[in-house]
């Protein structure tokens, strides 16, 4: 289920007798192992949900803390994006054309590629783009 370091279960085996030690290194463990993953939500619309089967809602745990908008983008190529990521990226950014929320406000106001990630952010994409 979770990969516990080697050397906390070494020191879990050796400390634990009694029932209330086990269950708070049990709940310190859940805690630290907690800690590791960080929770957001990704939405596309405008037509930028195309690019991901549709789906304009993803809820997604990020591995680790230090997520900057940069370092989420090719994580959303990889992970979430279905078709054509030429449609949704242009270098390390955006392209053109696609608006950027982040908790409701435009991610120019918040550093762009920049900005740190945190726990429980909204992060919209909204294509600007239509046909004609």
């Amino acid at each position: 289920m979770y990969n516990i370091p080697y050397n906390l279960e070494c020191e879990l085996c050796v400390i634990c007798s009694g029932s209330e030690v086990t269950f708070y290194l049990s709940y310190s463990i859940l805690s630290l192992i907690r800690n590791l993953k960080m929770k957001i939500t990704i939405e596309f619309s405008g037509g930028a949900e195309f690019l991901v089967n549709n789906v304009k809602n993803h809820p997604v745990d990020l591995e680790g803390k230090d997520w900057s908008i940069r370092k989420l983008l090719p994580w959303i190529k990889d992970n979430l994006l279905h078709e054509r990521p030429e449609l949704f990226l242009q270098g390390e950014s955006v392209r053109p054309g696609i608006l950027v929320l982040i908790n409701d406000a435009d991610w120019e106001l918040s550093g762009e590629l920049d900005y740190q990630v945190e726990e429980n952010d909204n992060i919209v994409f909204i294509s600007t783009l239509h046909g004609g």
